[in-house]
C-alpha cells in the first residue's frame, strides 16, 4: 500500500485554492479491459504557486493535468478549478493550456497563432492586437510577428505556444512538459525566462516533466507520482529562495530536494513490485 503524501496540504490548509482534488480516479475503459489511471488523488493548489508533476512514464501526470482541464472525466472522486466544475471552468475560459508540442499552425504567422483563442472568443481587432503585443513581449518575442512558425527554433516556437496560451489572461496555466523535446541549453534558458514570466504575472503554474533537476529549479512544490494507477506518494515543499539563478542547481540545498524526489521516485516503483 502506498502512504499518503507527507506534506500533504489539506483543502483547509490552503487558502484560495485554484485547484482541488480529492479522492480522485479515473479509469479508462479499453478493448483489453478497464485500465486505472489515476487513484485516490488529493491536492490541493493555492493561487500564484508554481507546482510541478514529476513520476515516471505512464503515471498519471498528463492525465491529471487533462482533468484538471476537463479534457478528461474523472470517474471518482470530484475536482475544482477556481471553486467551479474543471467544466464550467474551461467554459469560462479560466486556464491557458501549453501542449508538449508547440501546435502552431504553419500557415499563420506568430501573431495570428497567438490571436486565434482571441479570434474565437470575439475579442475586438483592437484589443487582439494590444494582447498579442503584450504577450509577446512577456516571451521575448517582440519583433517576430510577422514571422511563420517553420521560421522559428524549437524553442521560440514553445515561447510563441506559451503566447498563445496567456494571451486571453487566465489566472492558471496548465503546462504538458514543453520542453522536453529541447536540447539541455535551450531548455536551461526556457526554465530561466518561465520563472522570470511566473515572477511578473504571479500566475499559478501546474507544470508537467519528468526532469528532476527542472522540476526543483522551477517549483514551489513537486508533487511525487506513482507508477499507473497514478497515486501522489510525496508534496515536497521547495526552500529555494524565489529568485533562482542556473547555478543554485549547485548548492546543497538544491541537492537535498532533488535527492528526496529521487526517493519518492524509487519508493513509487518499489510499492508497484
Amino acid at each position: 500500500m502506498i502512504p499518503e503524501p507527507k506534506q500533504a496540504a489539506s483543502m483547509a490548509e490552503i487558502k484560495n485554492a485554484v485547484i482541488e482534488a480529492e479522492k480522485l480516479g479515473l479509469t479508462f475503459h479499453t478493448n483489453d479491459g478497464p485500465v486505472q489511471a489515476l487513484a485516490n488523488v488529493n491536492l490541493s493548489i493555492g493561487k500564484g504557486e508554481f507546482v510541478s508533476f514529476i513520476g515516471p512514464s505512464g503515471c498519471g501526470k498528463t492525465t491529471l493535468l487533462r482533468v484538471i482541464a476537463d479534457l478528461e472525466k474523472p470517474t471518482s472522486g470530484k475536482i475544482l478549478v477556481n471553486g467551479m466544475s474543471a467544466e464550467q471552468a474551461r467554459a469560462r475560459r479560466a486556464y491557458g493550456y501549453v501542449f508538449q508540442a508547440a501546435a502552431l499552425l504553419p500557415w499563420r504567422t506568430i501573431a495570428s497563432n497567438v490571436a486565434l483563442p482571441l479570434e474565437i472568443m470575439g475579442v475586438s481587432r483592437a484589443e487582439q492586437a494590444a494582447r498579442i503585443k503584450r504577450t509577446l513581449d512577456l516571451v521575448n518575442l517582440s519583433g517576430f510577428e510577422k514571422k511563420y512558425p517553420w521560421q522559428l527554433s524549437g524553442g521560440m516556437q514553445q515561447r510563441a505556444s506559451i503566447a498563445r496560451a496567456l494571451a486571453f489572461d487566465a489566472d492558471l496555466l496548465l503546462m504538458d512538459e514543453p520542453f522536453g523535446a529541447l536540447d539541455e541549453i535551450v531548455r536551461d534558458h526556457l526554465n530561466e525566462q518561465l520563472l522570470e514570466l511566473w515572477g511578473r504575472t504571479e500566475k499559478t503554474i501546474c507544470f508537467v516533466t519528468h526532469s528532476i533537476p527542472e522540476a526543483v529549479y522551477l517549483s514551489t512544490r513537486i508533487v511525487v507520482m506513482s507508477p499507473r494507477p497514478g497515486r501522489v506518494t510525496d508534496i515536497i515543499e521547495s526552500t529555494l529562495p524565489k529568485e533562482r539563478p542556473l547555478d543554485i542547481r549547485e548548492t546543497p540545498e538544491f541537492l537535498a530536494i532533488a535527492a528526496r524526489v529521487r526517493d519518492g521516485l524509487r519508493a513509487g516503483h518499489s510499492y508497484e513490485d
